[in-house]
């Protein structure tokens, strides 16, 4: 018997209600819509993820925490691990006066709404971010001169021995697209926000004018994980450098490889065209960070992750 059918067992014994897949496509559950199947995946609702946890780690089995799959690439061959996804309640979120508690599950662009619905200023450029809000605040998203830890009060977590921590913002080690959660080793249940009251119309046209840009400049048509590379270090003189600029710089926008392309549209995207392979994206990927430092002397650094590769 192997760690992940013993795990299996614990889990049916432990959690009967739980929600249990065996082999489930990856491609289900990344916005790349590429990815093999995972060995085992748990979909704990409430008071499941702590069972979830306890079990997993009784079976010295590590979980891979998986939100959106909205900043991953799985292998074309899968992941022969255990994932963990929240589910049920950890999508919901309430409104304390200035405060949004949310669960880890929901959407960042759904908070964000929610903090609208409330006339609450803050989330407006989280807006059309795919990503959960565990993967959000794993990452430290940004965009358009916000990001989580300007709104992050504190996080609600479970250790990988299933001890429920909270951590406060001081204690997030935020950077850029960086956070004390960045190592995996901690499942992020619910994140609290503090927010500032806001007129309701100002807060929804500010939303709507994102919206209208991103439309505009980024290839929405397409799956694809976002923005693929990081933004280089500013030059000795702290001149902005932008991955995408580098890229359309070295004439990169259109270069394919099997089913994935730089896209047309905004060379800091690469898009699954239709049947990409995880492999053509990466060979891709590859491709483009070679050129790029071959031409500019700059090397790029993926910010998407990957799992199984």
């Amino acid at each position: 018997m192997t760690l992940l059918d013993g795990l299996e067992k614990e889990l049916r014994k432990v959690c009967p209600g739980l929600e249990l897949r065996k082999n489930e496509p990856m491609s289900r559950h990344t916005t790349f819509r590429v990815g093999g199947p995972a060995a085992l995946m748990a979909l704990p609702r409430g008071e499941e993820a702590k069972a979830v946890m306890e079990a997993a780690f009784r079976c010295n089995v590590t979980p891979f925490f998986l939100g959106n799959g909205s900043n991953l690439l799985v292998s074309d061959q899968g992941y022969d691990g255990f994932v963990v996804k929240l589910s049920g309640t950890y999508g919901e979120g309430e409104v304390y006066d200035n405060e949004l508690m949310v669960g880890g599950a929901m959407l960042l662009s759904r908070a964000a709404n929610l903090a609208l619905e409330h006339g609450l200023t803050g989330l407006e450029w989280a807006a059309g971010i795919p990503g959960t809000v565990g993967g959000a605040v794993t990452m430290n998203a940004g965009a358009y001169g916000g990001e989580i830890a300007q709104v992050l009060h504190q996080v609600n977590a479970l250790d990988y021995d299933s001890r429920l921590t909270v951590v406060q913002n001081k204690e997030c080690d935020f950077s850029y697209r960086h956070s004390a959660f960045s190592d995996g080793r901690r499942l992020i249940l619910e994140a609290l926000f503090l927010l500032t009251p806001g007129d309701p119309a100002a807060i929804k046209e500010r939303m709507e004018g994102l919206a209208a840009q991103r439309k505009a400049k980024q290839p929405l048509e397409y799956p694809s994980a976002g923005s693929t590379f990081k933004r280089p270090p500013p030059q000795s003189d702290g001149t902005a450098v932008y991955a995408a600029a580098l890229i359309d710089q070295c004439g990169l926008k259109g270069l394919t490889v099997g089913g994935a392309q730089v896209s047309e549209k905004h060379a800091g995207f690469i898009i699954n065209k239709g049947g990409a392979t995880c492999r053509d994206i990466l060979e891709l990927m590859e491709e483009v960070k070679r050129r790029v430092l071959e031409e500019t002397g700059m090397a790029l650094e993926p910010e998407v992750k990957t799992l199984g590769v």
